[in-house]
């Protein structure tokens, strides 16, 4: 069997900057070329010093795939990240960053078989990207997503992500029209958002992901059916 391709660094101009909620923000990247992805890929950014020193950090890819040069990355500033305070707090327009992907195969949808989307936090990056793919080609009916969010401060594309497919769980403090109090994720959130032989993807921090899981088992699916991508504090 041949070697996969190596996917080599390029470099990537920095489009735009756009204010998700108070610690997060949209970078717009554009690529010499459109490089094709799936939907829940990532990239890694990489920051090189005068002196050589590099930091490097893996993204995942917000825009659903299509023809454009232009990639989205929604990433939290963690005070402690040495690439995401760069980015918040550094990178402007017009700047070349230099970035390796796309990268992995196995926590992608293609937008042809049933899902189910479960995101906590920053977790829904991957997951918006799905969502847009779905709402692009018309074949929402295949596709639940629940959020898990502290407050609707903290929600990311608060503008775009909520519809038909989306249930929003609020662990802080909910909304008046939530129609629920706030508290953790809980089986009988997830439930009515389990299509027949959907295929589940997780992703969020270590300890949501496994309490993520351990409902979805709860309910009957089984793990073969269950993907799970966590990150952790890196940034």
């Amino acid at each position: 069997m041949d070697a996969p391709p190596r996917i080599s660094w390029q470099t990537a101009r920095l489009v735009s900057v756009t204010d998700e909620t108070a610690r997060a923000k949209t970078f717009r990247l554009r690529l010499d070329a459109a490089t094709p992805h799936q939907a829940g890929q990532h990239y890694v950014i990489r920051l090189t010093a005068p002196d050589g020193y590099t930091a490097m950090r893996s993204y995942s890819i917000a825009s659903a795939p299509d023809d454009s040069a232009e990639l989205d990355f929604t990433i939290e500033r963690l005070d402690e990240g040495e690439v995401s305070t760069y980015l918040h707090d550094v990178a402007q327009p017009g700047d070349e960053l230099e970035v390796r992907g796309p990268i992995g195969h196995w926590f992608v949808w293609e937008a042809d078989s049933p899902a189910l989307l479960i995101g906590g936090g920053s977790g829904v990056v991957p997951l918006m990207a799905m969502l847009r793919l779905a709402r692009r080609r018309q074949v929402s009916d295949l596709l639940r997503v629940v959020v898990s969010v502290r407050s609707r401060d903290d929600l990311y594309y608060a503008d775009e992500i909520a519809g038909p497919e989306t249930t929003l769980v609020y662990t802080r403090k909910a909304p008046p029209a939530a129609g629920r109090p706030p508290g953790r994720l809980r089986a009988e959130d997830v439930a009515p958002a389990l299509l027949p032989d959907a295929t589940a993807y997780v992703c969020g921090s270590a300890g949501f992901a496994d309490s993520a899981t351990d409902l979805l088992q709860e309910l009957g699916v089984p793990p073969e059916r269950i993907r799970v991508e966590r990150f952790g504090p890196s940034g």
